[in-house]
C-alpha cells in the first residue's frame, strides 16, 4: 500500500479554516464566558481572511491532491472564493448582538440564539441562563466546520471526499438550526425536519456512489468518466447511480421535488443561519452539481440534461407561484430561494457548451462560467435581504407578517429602501446583480439549445417580481398603522455585512464586466 501524499499547500484554504474549527473548540473550554464571543469571532474572521488569502496565492493553479481526491483549479478556486467572501459578512450577523425592544419601550442587546440549548423551551432553567446571560458562543466553531466543509465539496473529485464533504458542512447546520432564542420550538421542529430530510438525501446518494462504482470499479469523478466513455451500451448501472446522485445533490440546493424542507427550515432557523444556508451552503452545493455533471457524467449528458430541464422548470415555476400566496417575508424569501435554484439550474443545463460569458478571450465552459457567475451575485444579495428581516422586531421577536410591513419606508427610508434595492435585484431589474445573473444563465441556456427553459425564465421572472414590488409598495405606498414593526437600530457588524451586499449587489449591476471575464476564465475543469 503506497502512502498518500498530503499536498498542504494546495489545502491551505481548507486546513486553515478547520484548523480555526478546532482552535474555537479549545476556546469554548478554556477561555471565560466573558471573553468567548470577542475571541471566537476574532479568531474565526483572521481565519476566514487567512484562507482568502490563500485561494487567491493559488490563483491560475491546476492541480489535483490526496491522490487525486481534491481538485484544484479555476472553478473550485473561484467558488472557495465566493464561499469565503459571503462567509465574512455572514459570520458578522452570527456575531451580532441586536437592539431589542423589550415591553416597557427600553431597549436592551441579545443574539439570535438561545442561551441554553439543552434547556427546555419555556423552562425555569431557560430563564435562569437568560438571566444569568448566558451564552451559546458554540455556534462559531460549529459554523466554521460547516464553512470548511463547503469549501471541500465543490473541490471534490472522488465521491467518497464528496460524502464526507456533505456530512461535515450538514451535521453543524442541523444543530445551528435548533438554537433560536424566540420561538425555540418551531426551530427545533425545523432542525429535526431538515436533519431527518437530509439523512434520507444522504443514503440516496451513498446508493448513487455504490452504483457507480459497480460500474466504473472507482469514485474518482474522471475514472467514472473514462469508463462511460468506453461502454457505449451497457449503461443502466450508471443511469441509477446517476439518478441517486442527483437526489442527494438537488435536496442540498431545494430544487423540486426536493425543496420540502426550505420553508419551514428557513423560517424556524435563526435568521443569521438561514441568512448562511441559502447563500454559502447553496453555492458549495451548485459547485458540487457542476463538478459531478460536467466532469464525471458528460458522457450520458443525453440522459441527465433532460431531467435536469425538468426539474428547473419545475423549480421555477412551483417557486414563484407559491412565494405569491405567502404572508410571511422570510417565507416569501424562502420560496424565492427555490425559484432561485430554478434560474441557477437553467445554467447548469448549458454545461458541456464551449463559451465565454466575458470579453476576456478565454473561452470556458459558458454554463460553469455563467452559473458561478449567479452564484457570487445572488449570494450577497440573499444575505443582506435576510439581515433586514432580522432587524423587524418587537418584543417578542422578529417579525415576518407582512401586514406589519406596512408604511416601513416612511419610518425607516434608509432600511427600507435598502431592502427595496436587494428585493430588485432578486427580480432582475436592469443595474442590480440580479440581472447580469440572470442574463448569463439564460443566455448559456439558449447557446445550448434551451430556449424554451429561457422562455419558462422569463415568465417565472416576471411572476416573481410581482410580489416583490407587492413588498416595495406596502413598505412605499401604505400608510403606517399602529401594528407597523419597528426596525431597529444595526449594529456595527450587521450594518457592515449589510453595506458590503450592497455595494456589490450594485457593483455587479453596474460594472460586471471584470468578474464576468474571470468566471470565463475560471469555467474550465481540470
Amino acid at each position: 500500500m503506497t502512502t498518500p501524499e498530503v499536498q498542504y499547500g494546495l489545502l491551505s484554504p481548507m486546513l486553515i479554516v478547520f484548523g480555526v474549527a478546532v482552535l474555537g473548540v479549545l476556546v469554548e473550554a478554556f477561555v471565560p464566558m466573558r471573553a468567548r464571543r470577542a475571541t471566537h469571532l476574532g479568531l474565526a474572521l483572521a481565519g476566514l481572511v487567512a484562507a482568502l488569502a490563500a485561494v487567491l496565492g493559488l490563483a491560475g493553479t491546476e492541480a489535483s491532491a490526496m491522490s487525486g481526491a481534491v481538485a484544484i483549479d479555476g472553478p473550485t478556486l473561484f467558488l472557495q472564493g465566493t464561499v469565503v467572501l459571503v462567509a465574512i459578512p455572514a459570520l458578522a450577523l452570527l456575531a451580532e448582538r441586536t437592539v431589542a425592544v423589550t415591553g416597557a419601550g427600553a431597549e436592551r442587546r441579545i443574539d439570535s440564539f438561545t442561551p441554553q440549548a439543552s434547556t427546555t423551551p419555556g423552562s425555569v432553567a431557560e430563564r435562569e441562563a437568560v438571566d444569568a446571560g448566558a451564552a451559546q458562543t458554540e455556534v462559531f466553531p460549529l459554523a466554521m466546520f460547516a464553512i470548511g466543509g463547503m469549501l471541500l465539496f465543490p473541490a471534490s473529485a472522488d465521491l467518497l471526499a464528496m460524502f464526507v464533504a456533505l456530512e461535515v458542512l450538514s451535521l453543524p447546520l442541523y444543530l445551528l438550526c435548533g438554537l433560536a432564542r424566540r420561538r425555540r420550538l418551531l426551530s427545533q421542529e425545523a432542525a429535526l425536519k431538515y436533519f431527518l430530510l437530509g439523512a434520507f438525501s444522504s443514503a440516496f446518494f451513498l446508493f448513487g456512489v455504490a452504483f457507480l462504482y459497480g460500474y466504473a470499479g472507482t469514485v474518482r469523478l474522471d475514472g467514472i468518466a473514462d469508463a462511460i466513455a468506453v461502454d457505449g451500451q451497457g449503461r443502466s448501472l450508471a443511469l441509477i447511480g446517476t439518478a441517486l446522485l442527483a437526489v442527494g445533490l438537488l435536496f442540498k440546493v431545494g430544487a423540486v421535488p426536493f425543496h420540502s424542507w426550505i420553508p419551514d427550515v428557513y423560517h424556524g432557523a435563526p435568521t443569521p443561519v438561514t441568512a448562511m444556508m441559502a447563500t454559502v451552503t447553496k453555492v458549495a452545493a451548485f459547485g458540487a452539481i457542476l463538478r459531478v455533471f460536467g466532469m464525471a457524467l458528460p458522457g450520458l449528458e443525453s440522459s441527465w440534461r433532460p431531467m435536469l430541464w425538468v426539474v428547473a422548470i419545475a423549480t421555477m415555476v412551483l417557486g414563484s407561484v407559491v412565494a405569491v400566496t405567502q404572508t410571511d417575508v422570510k417565507r416569501m424569501l424562502a420560496y424565492s430561494s427555490v425559484a432561485h435554484t430554478g434560474f441557477i439550474l437553467t445554467g447548469v443545463t448549458a454545461l458541456g457548451n464551449s463559451g465565454d460569458v466575458g470579453n476576456s478571450g478565454d473561452v470556458g465552459d459558458s454554463g460553469v462560467s455563467a452559473t458561478m457567475f449567479y452564484l457570487l451575485a445572488y449570494a450577497f444579495s440573499t444575505l443582506g435581504g435576510f439581515a433586514i428581516i432580522g432587524l423587524a422586531r418587537d418584543e417578542r421577536g422578529e417579525v415576518g407578517d407582512l401586514e406589519r410591513w406596512a408604511g416601513i419606508g416612511r419610518r425607516s427610508p434608509l432600511i427600507a429602501a435598502v431592502f427595496g434595492l436587494f428585493l430588485l435585484s432578486f427580480a432582475g431589474i436592469p443595474l442590480t446583480s440580479g440581472f447580469i445573473g440572470k442574463f448569463a444563465v439564460f443566455s448559456a441556456a439558449s447557446g445550448a439549445g434551451g430556449a424554451a427553459l429561457v422562455v419558462v425564465g422569463v415568465v417565472c421572472s416576471a411572476i416573481a417580481a410581482f410580489f416583490y414590488v407587492r413588498v416595495i409598495v406596502l413598505m412605499f405606498f401604505t400608510d403606517p398603522t399602529e401594528k407597523t414593526v419597528t426596525m431597529v437600530r444595526p449594529t456595527a457588524s450587521v450594518s457592515c455585512a449589510i453595506g458590503v451586499s450592497v455595494v456589490v449587489t450594485v457593483v455587479l449591476g453596474v460594472f460586471p464586466q471584470p468578474v464576468l471575464d474571470l468566471a470565463a476564465r475560471a469555467g474550465s475543469f481540470l
